[in-house]
């Protein structure tokens, strides 16, 4: 039977511990990812990644930027369902929302997403209809 005096010192580690586990905020100091090109050849096809490396509990700050060659529409259903989106940067703006359905370019255009990845696996990401021509990739989350 463990006698009150240790019982007493394994709560206050267990309690130091976790405490130390909660300090500060995760998601103010994200690591910046490879930049996500759509549209890097001349046809207006390709992407410049087709896989992005995650760990879960980590903050990322990935920047995706359309060529303006075709219009283009980023889509990644399961991997926007599992992640904390912290923000969306586009221009001046500054978006908060609960969750992302897609990032539609019908121009130019760059667009910053501040989120950190809550569960694990491998999750696809496309341009909606350009998928026949190699335009897809995968986020593998640890």
């Amino acid at each position: 039977m463990m006698s009150v005096k240790h019982l007493l010192a394994s709560s206050l580690l267990l309690l130091s511990a976790s405490t130390a586990l909660a300090e500060g905020d995760l998601t103010r100091k994200p690591v910046e990812l490879p930049e996500l090109i759509l549209g890097t050849e001349e046809s207006g096809y390709g992407l410049s990644q087709t896989e992005y490396q995650l760990e879960t509990g980590k903050a990322y700050r990935l920047t995706v930027t359309a060529s303006g060659l075709k219009p283009y529409a980023l889509k990644a259903p399961a991997f926007f369902t599992s992640i904390y989106l912290r923000k969306i940067e586009v221009g001046a703006a500054e978006i908060k929302a609960v969750s992302l359905t897609e990032l539609e370019f019908e121009d130019a255009g760059e667009a910053e997403l501040f989120f950190v990845p809550i569960k694990p696996g491998q999750f696809p990401f496309y341009i909606d209809g350009l998928e026949h021509k190699g335009m897809t990739g995968n986020f593998v989350v640890r």
